[in-house]
């Protein structure tokens, strides 16, 4: 099902950087548009106001979404109605300076219906839009949710990918997807990029690292991810 990433989606006034990674996304009308829930800070996710010290640009591996998610109601966007995605965004997070990072700095209300359908083709939820929001953009200066939806879908948009079908097809290993990743994307090396996966070894997620300019940058030691010798296999979807 998943070959290399090419533009094949039907779009309705959708900016280029939202539409770019989709193999096909057909944005809802505005009434079919699901309205989110506030997204609030609680006791096992406080409020934390924290200097920033670089970003964190992560990508979601969507056929091991649907994958796992694909009976979830808050997943009938991305996995059903016809659409086809291969990496989606999750979201740009302001890292701190030290292990800790800034959430939830300041309260928001809920994100306009227009600021959601520009985005759904990129980040494919209502509600992690709202959450990506409220969570993270919220810490970043100066920033409205239209400039934080422009900042992370520019950066996703950037992205090119390998021939996943091709990988998922041999043995691999996370420093090896990485690699594979770096050689399609000039300026991206792997040691400036995270992988994780789910326990059973399936790819979840691609985190790139970033510096305060939004400049690639290399990841630091308490990042997270798999080892670059651990063994990740990729769902390529149902044939």
């Amino acid at each position: 099902m998943i070959g290399r990433l090419t533009l094949a989606a039907t779009m309705l006034a959708v900016p280029a950087a939202a539409q770019a990674q989709a193999y096909r996304c057909t944005v809802p009308a505005p009434a079919a548009i699901d309205r989110p829930r506030p997204d609030l800070p609680d006791a096992r996710q406080p409020r934390r106001v924290l200097p920033i010290g670089g970003y964190t640009l992560a990508v979601t591996w969507a056929p091991q979404y649907c994958r796992d998610h694909a009976r979830d109601a808050s997943a009938r966007f991305q996995c059903g109605s016809g659409n086809r995605f291969g990496f989606t965004l999750h979201g740009l997070w302001p890292d701190g300076v030290g292990k800790d990072w800034p959430q939830y700095c300041r309260s928001t209300p809920l994100l306009s219906r227009q600021v959601i359908r520009r985005n759904i083709c990129a980040t494919p939820s209502a509600q992690l839009l709202q959450h990506e929001w409220a969570k993270h953009g919220t810490c970043m200066p100066g920033m409205r949710p239209e400039r934080y939806f422009e900042r992370s879908t520019g950066l996703y948009a950037k992205l090119r990918y390998p021939d996943m079908d091709a990988l998922s097809r041999r043995p691999l290993t996370a420093g090896g997807l990485a690699q594979a990743v770096a050689l399609a994307n000039p300026g991206l090396t792997a040691d400036m990029m995270r992988i994780t996966a789910n326990r059973q070894g399936w790819l979840d997620e691609i985190w790139i690292c970033l510096d305060t300019g939004f400049q690639y940058a290399r990841c630091p030691a308490h990042q997270g991810g798999l080892s670059p010798d651990a063994a990740v296999k990729i769902w390529r979807g149902r044939r």
